[in-house]
């Protein structure tokens, strides 16, 4: 079954490295998604793995055979992209077919697994349909079923389901998680979409600039992210510039503004620069306290739905976002209402304060 290793990859476009010595490496079997910034490299990657891209420095290894020198067609690698690239003069069935016909597989060869691919993706009864007849969800599954006709056992997705509605989108996506389970896939999927990266994978890889920031399982990169970059990068969350005023084992107090915190830390001195960050679902909102420690008065409140967000300014000195779950009921204040902000500081992550500085950490671009 397939695994793939790729070792310090690079790729140039005269002066702009694509790629800046990457390398990864996938199990068998797993789900891994790639996101990052437009232009970060995701795409190129999997275009020099799939051989349609030629890496400049490094080895691609499947199974632990290097495949540099080995054609795209036998590489065994099924291959969808965003534009779904569907034959509109066939019908459904010819599409699913012509992976295995110019392979020179036998008619009842042909026949057998193309319908199976047909009830594998609920079809058999739009088999005579040509694309133009079908949705762009159901294109989108005939084109997935067409690579894995070929009997291809590794798959690159370059964002497959970006050209989709929201509600067909999010259908699919799980669709593609079962079936890769089903049938013991490896799939790397590049996608610019954050949740559906989060829903999907077993672990995903953060890529900046060409090169991979870091890799993690879902719950790792939103949670307890190794990178400022990726926390910033993953979701929202509030960035604020702290100082380390004194410490204790295992533990250091952080002023922020003119609130001070304490926060889990093994290493750091008085004086140090840091940067204190919180997700927006770890503030909770409640009417002002006499007891509060911080406070703040609501500047702008936008319904989301199963949130609403909250854009704070608080009497600390620096700006917040929070979150409320409208199951939550505490969702009708309103702008101009002065509340206690009550945070969950286990959830407070700290990083050193970045010596290339905080705008050049968190670009999504090189600067100039």
């Amino acid at each position: 079954m397939p695994k793939l290793e790729v070792v310090r990859v690079s790729k140039y476009y005269g002066k702009i490295a694509a790629l800046d010595g990457v390398s990864l490496n996938v199990k068998d079997q797993e789900y891994v998604c790639i996101i990052g910034p437009s232009g970060c490299g995701k795409s190129t990657l999997i275009k020099c793995i799939a051989g349609i891209i030629q890496p400049d420095a490094g080895e691609i290894f499947i199974d632990d055979q290097r495949v540099q020198h080995i054609s795209i067609e036998d590489r065994k690698i099924g291959y969808v992209f965003q534009d779904i690239a569907l034959f509109p003069h066939m019908p459904v069935r010819d599409n699913l077919a012509y992976g295995l016909a110019v392979r020179d597989r036998k008619p009842d060869h042909i026949t057998s697994v193309t319908n199976e691919m047909l009830d594998l993706i609920k079809m058999r009864e739009r088999s005579k349909s040509f694309p133009s007849e079908l949705s762009g969800g159901a294109q989108q599954k005939v084109a997935v079923a067409r690579a894995i006709a070929t009997g291809s056992r590794l798959f690159l997705l370059d964002e497959p389901l970006g050209a989709l509605d929201v509600l067909v989108r999010a259908e699919l996506r799980y669709e593609l998680k079962q079936l890769a389970k089903d049938l013991h896939l490896t799939i790397i999927h590049v996608t610019h979409d954050q949740e559906e990266a989060l829903s999907i994978a077993d672990r995903v890889v953060i890529m900046k600039q060409g090169r991979i920031v870091e890799t993690g399982t879902p719950a790792e990169v939103y949670l307890r992210p190794k990178s400022l970059f990726t926390e910033n990068f993953v979701g929202e969350t509030n960035i604020l510039r702290g100082e380390i005023t004194g410490t204790e084992p295992g533990h250091c107090f952080v002023k922020i503004g003119s609130w001070k915190v304490s926060l889990p830390r093994s290493e750091g001195k008085v004086g140090d620069r840091v940067v204190a960050t919180i997700r927006p679902e770890f503030l909770q909102l409640r009417k002002l306290s006499g007891e509060s420690k911080l406070t703040g008065t609501i500047k702008q409140v936008v319904f989301l739905g199963s949130i609403t967000r909250y854009s704070i300014e608080t009497e600390a000195g620096f700006p917040l976002i929070a979150h409320q779950a409208t199951a939550s009921g505490f969702t009708d204040f309103k702008a101009g209402d002065t509340v206690t902000i009550v945070v969950d500081e286990k959830h407070m992550l700290l990083f050193n304060s970045p010596a290339q500085g905080l705008e050049k950490e968190l670009a999504l671009e090189a600067s100039a």
